[in-house]
C-alpha cells in the first residue's frame, strides 16, 4: 500500500509500498543521479530509480511496482542502445520508440473486429457500431506521462496503443521485440472515446470532432 501522506518524499513512499521484496529496483532521490550519467544507464547499473517529488515520477514508480519485468526490459533495451550509440541528441528509432512506449503507451486486448476498426481509424465502427464489444476488451494505461495527462482530462488525449493477446507483466515484457518497437507499430487511440471512460462519450455527437477523431490519411 502506498502511503504518500506520511512519507517525506515520493521515493520513500514508493519504497514503502515495495516493502522488503527481494529483487527489483529501489527508488532514490533525484540528486543520486550523477551529473554526467544518463538516467537509464544509472538504473541499469545500480537498480536504483532517481525520483522527483511530482506526479510524473510517482506514476513512473507505480509502473515499476506494477510491471517490474516490463519496466526492466525497457530499461535494458535503453541501456544497450546508450552503450552502443552514446547519449546523443539524436535518439534513433529504437530509443525513440522505447520512450514513446514508456511514456504514452496503452495496452489493448480486444476482439478482432475492434482491432481492425482501430487500425482503419473507423471511429464510428469502433465506438458506436461495435460499442457493445468493448465489454470483451481490456485496455490498460501503461505510460506514466499518459497517466499524468489524464489527471486533467480533455478529449484530445491520445495513447499509443500496443495490441497484445494477453496482459500480464511477463507476457508484456516478452512482447517487447526491438524490431517491432523500432517500426513503431503503435495505433493512435483517443482514450476518452472508449465506452465507460468518459460520460460525454455516451452522446454519439462526441465523435463528430474531426480534430480528435481524424479520418485515416489517404
Amino acid at each position: 500500500m502506498l502511503d504518500a501522506a506520511t512519507s517525506n518524499s515520493v521515493a520513500e513512499a514508493l519504497n514503502g509500498a515495495r516493502g522488503d521484496s527481494v529483487g527489483g529496483v529501489r527508488f532514490v532521490e533525484q540528486a543520486a543521479l550523477p551529473e554526467n550519467e544518463p538516467y537509464e544507464s544509472f538504473i541499469f547499473r545500480t537498480a536504483r530509480v532517481p525520483t522527483r517529488d511530482n506526479l510524473h515520477d510517482l506514476f513512473n514508480g507505480l509502473m515499476w511496482l506494477s510491471y517490474p519485468q516490463t519496466k526492466r526490459r525497457l530499461n535494458v533495451l535503453q541501456a544497450e542502445q546508450l552503450a552502443v550509440l552514446g547519449n546523443a541528441s539524436t535518439r534513433g528509432p529504437l530509443r525513440d520508440a522505447l520512450t514513446v512506449f514508456d511514456e504514452n503507451a496503452a495496452i489493448l486486448r480486444a476482439p478482432a473486429s475492434l482491432i481492425e476498426a482501430l487500425r482503419q481509424r473507423n471511429w464510428n465502427a469502433l465506438f458506436l457500431d461495435l460499442r457493445a464489444q468493448w465489454v470483451s476488451a481490456e485496455l490498460v494505461i501503461f505510460g506514466h506521462a499518459l497517466m499524468e495527462k489524464l489527471m486533467q482530462p480533455r478529449k484530445a488525449i491520445t495513447a499509443h496503443v500496443c495490441i497484445v493477446d494477453e496482459i500480464t507483466d511477463e507476457s508484456l515484457a516478452a512482447s517487447l521485440d526491438p524490431d517491432r518497437l523500432a517500426a513503431k507499430d503503435f495505433l493512435p487511440l483517443p482514450v476518452l472515446g472508449v465506452p465507460g471512460w468518459w460520460p460525454a462519450n455516451e452522446s454519439p455527437g462526441f465523435y463528430d470532432d474531426v480534430d480528435v477523431f481524424r479520418p485515416p490519411s489517404r
